[in-house]
C-alpha cells in the first residue's frame, strides 16, 4: 500500500516561502492548497507540473482580462487583488487572495480571463497549467475533488460579496470583511487578532461599495468603539465578540 503523508500534522513553518525550491510537501500552506491528505507519490506528482518563477512586486500584473486561461495561482507569499473594468473604463474589484487561496479561475468559462490580477505587495505564486491539471485529475481523484471545492467556494464569495454590499451598512461591511481577514489567517496558522492589510483604504472601499470618506470613519468609529486598535495598515482585533454583532447587526 502506498505510502501517505498526513498533510495536517505537519509542523507549520510560519514564514512565508517566496523560495522556488520549497517543494508541494514541504511548503506550510499545503493545507490549504491541498486536499487533506495525499499520498506521497500523488504529491510528487503535482510537484512535477508546479512553476514556480520569480516573485512579482507591488503593482505588477499576474494576468490581465482577455489574457488566453493556460493556468489557475497558489498564492505563495503576499497578495493580490482581482479587478474589472467597467464600460467606461473605472476599475471595480472582484477579490482579495491571500497565501495558500487559488486565484485565475475566471477563465474557465470561456478560455480566457475575465479579470486582471495584481500584486498588492512582493508575491510569489505557484503556477498550475490547468490542461496538466486535468490530467492528472483522472488519476488522482482527491485533487479532483478539491478543485470543485475551490470552484464552489469561488462561487460562494462572489454571492457573499453581492449580499453583503446590496444588504448591509459601512459598519457591518467593514466588519465583516476584517472577521474574513481574520478567519483567512487563523486557517494559515497566523494571528486571528493582529494583521496587517496590504490593500488601500481606497481599494477596500471599491471593493465593499463605499466611499474612502465612509470607509475612513468607520475605521474611526471602530477604533474610538473600542473594537479594533489601528495603526495605519495594521489591524489588532480588540473585542472580537462585538466586532461580530457588529458584522451582523
Amino acid at each position: 500500500m502506498p505510502k501517505s503523508l498526513s498533510l495536517s500534522k505537519k509542523k507549520p513553518d510560519v514564514t512565508c516561502h517566496s523560495n522556488p525550491n520549497v517543494s508541494c510537501a514541504d511548503c506550510r500552506l499545503n493545507t490549504l492548497c491541498l486536499p487533506i491528505s495525499l499520498h506521497i507519490e500523488e504529491i510528487d506528482i503535482l510537484d512535477s507540473i508546479v512553476k514556480r518563477g520569480r516573485p512579482l512586486q507591488r503593482s505588477n500584473y499576474l494576468f490581465r482580462a482577455n489574457d488566453e486561461f493556460k493556468s489557475v495561482y497558489a498564492v505563495r507569499s503576499g497578495s493580490f487583488k482581482t479587478y474589472t473594468l467597467s464600460a467606461s473604463g473605472e476599475e471595480q474589484i472582484t477579490g482579495f487572495y491571500l497565501p495558500g487561496e487559488i486565484l485565475g479561475m475566471d477563465g474557465l468559462n470561456n478560455d480566457f480571463h475575465s479579470n486582471s490580477a495584481v500584486a498588492l505587495e512582493t508575491s510569489a505564486i505557484c503556477e498550475i497549467p490547468f490542461t496538466r491539471m486535468e490530467e492528472i485529475s483522472l488519476t488522482i481523484p482527491a485533487l479532483q475533488r478539491r478543485f470543485f471545492q475551490l470552484m464552489s467556494k469561488e462561487i460562494a464569495g462572489d454571492q457573499q460579496l453581492l449580499s453583503l454590499i446590496s444588504r448591509n451598512t459601512a459598519d457591518e461591511r467593514i466588519a465583516s470583511f476584517l472577521l474574513s481577514i481574520s478567519a483567512r489567517n487563523h486557517q494559515r496558522q497566523l494571528s486571528p487578532t493582529s494583521f496587517n492589510l496590504s490593500m488601500s483604504r481606497t481599494e477596500l472601499a471599491n471593493y465593499l461599495g463605499l466611499t474612502i470618506e465612509t470607509t475612513s470613519r468607520v475605521f474611526s468609529r471602530l477604533n474610538k468603539k473600542g473594537l479594533i486598535k489601528v495603526d495605519k495598515k495594521q489591524i489588532e482585533i480588540i473585542d472580537m465578540d462585538n466586532l461580530r454583532k457588529s458584522a451582523a447587526a
